[in-house]
């Protein structure tokens, strides 16, 4: 009998090294067989399958993306539905699937599971958010890629005297902007779980450039100005009928530069804090992760998933990682407020 294993949903640097992790492990420890569905869920609905060995996994830890592809397909949409993934499953002979991915595909994982089929997860989004893991791999590569980001606007807005806004990814809550924004020196920084007014902005930006220092401003593309009921978003849904989320940095720059007289630039990171290389953090995290979930397969620990507490891999079902997001706490978000301005 064959493992399969899927990516779903937003790539994040590491999917490649949780791939490996499992696969390698499998092969020298139990003479495991492995299969990739192409695509996410879009693969196991449309039978896409692809051979995972040794060969396939080598050298791929440090390669972002994921080799398997991905896709936000909702498995229970179109042809799908638990019955023609257990076709599927039974024709390939596959006894269980490694779901990879964030909220959404933990969600049907966790549904597909309830309708009894063999399934096992880890946890993956850039933004940390999964209430059920301390860290996601990902989150520490978009922290870095986003801090290099800033570094560069500073060099830029202090050369000119402009404000520099830099809007990163966080769709609900704020953890990419709070570590970025604290390691880059940012002057204000704005994320979904504090509604701030522009007043308190102007104020902050205001008082930089007051010390001669060009203002570095960074927002989260889910925040909101305590003026607004809803997020800013001009692009739509996705598939599970989320809003594509952007622009809230350059709605806040003209807005600034009115009020304040200052020269104001935006700068949307957008998916450059998916790409790119992995850190050395998110290599040991996502390798540890694939080698355990390996675990949770084998000895058939259905509608289960691993999970980083501290510095140990555990187990827990699905249902803790669903239902609540992993918000920053208010006492966070006060450290960095004191450096602010």
């Amino acid at each position: 009998m064959r493992i399969g294993i899927l990516t779903s949903g937003g790539d994040a640097p590491g999917l490649n090294a949780v791939i490996r992790g499992a696969v390698l492990k499998g092969d020298k420890m139990y003479n495991q067989e492995f299969v990739g569905f192409r695509s996410g869920w879009r693969g196991v609905i449309e039978e896409e399958l692809l051979p995972l060995g040794r060969h396939e996994v080598r050298g791929i830890s440090k390669q972002g993306g994921t080799i398997l592809g991905t896709s936000r397909t909702n498995p229970f949409e179109g042809n799908g539905g638990p019955d023609r993934i257990r076709e599927v499953l039974e024709r390939n002979d596959i006894e269980s699937i490694i779901a990879i991915g964030g909220e959404g595909t933990l969600a049907a994982a966790r549904r597909l599971s309830d309708a009894g089929l063999p399934i096992v997860g880890v946890p993956k989004t850039i933004d940390n958010d999964i209430s059920a893991t301390d860290y996601t791999f990902g989150f520490d590569t978009a922290v870095q890629i986003a801090t290099d980001a800033m570094d560069r606007l500073r060099t830029t807005g202090d050369a000119h005297g402009r404000c520099m806004i830099a809007e990163v990814m966080g769709r609900h809550v704020g953890w990419i902007a709070l570590h970025s924004g604290m390691a880059a020196g940012a002057h204000a920084i704005l994320i979904p779980e504090q509604k701030t007014s522009m007043d308190q902005i102007i104020e902050w930006v205001t008082s930089a450039s007051d010390r001669g220092r060009a203002p570095l401003v960074v927002v989260s593309e889910g925040f909101l100005l305590d003026t607004m009921d809803d997020t800013h978003h001009e692009r739509g849904l996705d598939a599970f009928g989320r809003p594509r989320l952007g622009g809230i940095g350059e709605m806040l720059a003209p807005m600034i530069e009115e009020r304040t007289g200052i020269e104001t630039r935006a700068t949307t990171l957008g998916h450059i804090q998916r790409g790119g290389t992995p850190t050395s953090y998110d290599r040991v995290l996502a390798t540890r992760l694939g080698m355990s979930v390996l675990e949770l397969a084998r000895t058939k620990q259905w509608g289960k998933m691993v999970a980083l507490r501290g510095t140990d891999i555990i187990t827990v079902p699905f249902e803790d990682a669903l239902g609540q997001l992993k918000t920053v706490p208010q006492h966070r978000y006060d450290e960095a407020r004191v450096l602010f301005g």
